[in-house]
């Protein structure tokens, strides 16, 4: 009989033999991973790709610390669980509203949009622009045969101020608006696609520094070189004096500590402010619902600025999803 009992005991424990072993194993990259993104090291190329599916790599650390307790395999879940911990420190912040100043200045909506080299449904994009009716709206890729497109469907009518021209080759990049406009102070240097700096100036007389960013991505080649350069061109939020909004595809998330560094200067992600910080914005064009997306499209607003809302939405033949802003804005001599 304890003959029986020993082997019937074997029988059970010996398939769970590997599991405790490989907890251990598994623990080493995720927590490799949770201290690189902490820290803010960044190993070059594909560590810039890959950071920005933390919080893919942070719901999946759940799933071994559920095992460990559920095993009651107490030593692996403790250090399982710190790090859950060091994942949620990373991540939950932006799945939680921030607040806002306390304004009542002019009302600002921005739409932004990388437009896939121009061949997002120009129809649809006129559609969204009719129904939101936004202030300003910066479009990324914005090629010779959409800028077209888009004249043919009286996008002049709505939003009859332009700055930037269309390029071939995703290269363009203009801000339109339904106030007066002019080109920004200081061009933006660098050598990827264009980003283009412009000033709205709103009911009121109040000006607005507005940019439209198309960074360069960390994909291959001179991209790489590229892409870190591109961010750090982009102006910091100003101290003091005229209001200043970055949008549009920064080819970064927030998990990159370059992206995090350019809003330390004094801005706000709009996304992170509503709580939406994981609202996931590429690629969407042809892609299956499980293919994993990334947020690297964004709204920084200065500090000043409240953000009153924030979404995104896709269009048909289109990678990246638009996003729409609604900003209020400090009045006049009290920003």
């Amino acid at each position: 009989m304890r003959i029986t009992l020993e082997v019937q005991h074997i029988a059970t424990t010996a398939p769970r033999a590997w599991i405790v072993p490989a907890l251990w194993a598994l623990l080493v990259p995720f927590a490799a991973w949770a201290v690189l993104r902490l820290t803010g090291v960044e190993p070059k190329f594909r560590w810039s790709q890959a950071v920005s599916f933390t919080p893919y790599v942070a719901a999946a650390a759940l799933l071994p610390l559920a095992l460990a307790v559920a095993l009651r395999r107490w030593p692996p879940a403790l250090a399982w669980l710190a790090v859950v911990a060091m994942f949620a420190v990373i991540v939950l912040p932006r799945a939680l509203p921030s607040g806002n100043p306390d304004v009542s200045g002019p009302r600002v909506k921005v739409l932004a949009l990388n437009a896939f080299n121009g061949t997002v449904d120009a129809d649809a994009l006129m559609a969204a622009i009719r129904a939101i009716r936004p202030d300003v709206l910066i479009l990324l890729e914005y090629a010779p045969w959409l800028a077209y497109a888009l004249t043919e469907r009286g996008i002049s009518e709505l939003l009859p101020n332009r700055v930037g021209e269309p390029l071939e080759d995703a290269w363009g990049s203009a801000v339109f608006s339904r106030h007066p406009l002019r080109p920004g102070d200081t061009p933006i240097p660098g050598e990827g696609p264009a980003q283009i700096p412009a000033v709205v100036t709103l009911p009121g007389g109040q000006e607005l520094d507005v940019v439209a960013v198309h960074a360069c991505a960390p994909s291959s080649g001179w991209r790489v070189g590229c892409w870190e350069p591109s961010i750090r061109a982009l102006p910091p939020a100003p101290a003091g004096g005229r209001l200043r909004v970055l949008a549009g595809d920064f080819n970064s998330s927030l998990d990159h500590a370059v992206l995090r560094e350019l809003i330390a200067t004094g801005y706000r992600d709009a996304a992170d402010v509503m709580g939406k910080g994981l609202t996931m914005t590429w690629p969407y064009y042809e892609q299956p619902p499980f293919f994993p997306k990334v947020a690297i499209d964004h709204v920084l607003a200065d500090r000043r600025i409240a953000v009153l809302g924030f979404d995104a939405f896709a269009l048909p033949h289109c990678d990246h999803r638009a996003t729409l802003t609604e900003l209020a804005l400090p009045e006049i001599g009290r920003s």
